[in-house]
């Protein structure tokens, strides 16, 4: 459905190195910068990307969205939590764990990341 994401970031390398690590617990090739100075991590299906934003004004969050990244396991989402934490995330909602409404399980992980985008973890469960 999607071709892309992309969020404002405040500070790239800090950024950077965040979702270096998030996305590299969830096997992730790091991200490779343009000439411009975003940062894009491409996978088979799409793009994830980060940018200060072009308008010049600051980049922030959007109250009630959030970007949501696949983990083929809950120990993976716990790795993905972990990485973020180590390197600039605050955790938000609640701990790591399952989810359960409308007949679906689901095992979550919520951070904010360094540029205060609500991000998190999701795995379905069977």
């Amino acid at each position: 459905m999607f071709s892309h994401v992309m969020l404002g970031a405040t500070d790239m390398q800090a950024s950077k190195k965040f979702y270096d690590a998030i996305l590299g617990a969830l096997g992730h090739e790091p991200g490779v910068m343009d000439d411009k100075g975003r940062c894009f991590y491409y996978t088979k299906t799409g793009v994830f990307a980060l940018s200060v934003p072009i308008n010049g004004e600051p980049a922030c969050n959007g109250n009630g969205s959030t970007i949501g990244f696949a983990a083929k396991t809950p120990e993976l989402a716990d790795a993905w939590h972990a990485a973020g934490l180590e390197n600039g995330g605050v955790t938000c909602e609640d701990p790591p764990g399952i989810r359960e409404g409308n007949g679906v399980r689901l095992y979550i992980a919520y951070l904010r990341d360094p540029s205060g985008n609500k991000i998190c973890a999701l795995h379905r469960m069977g």
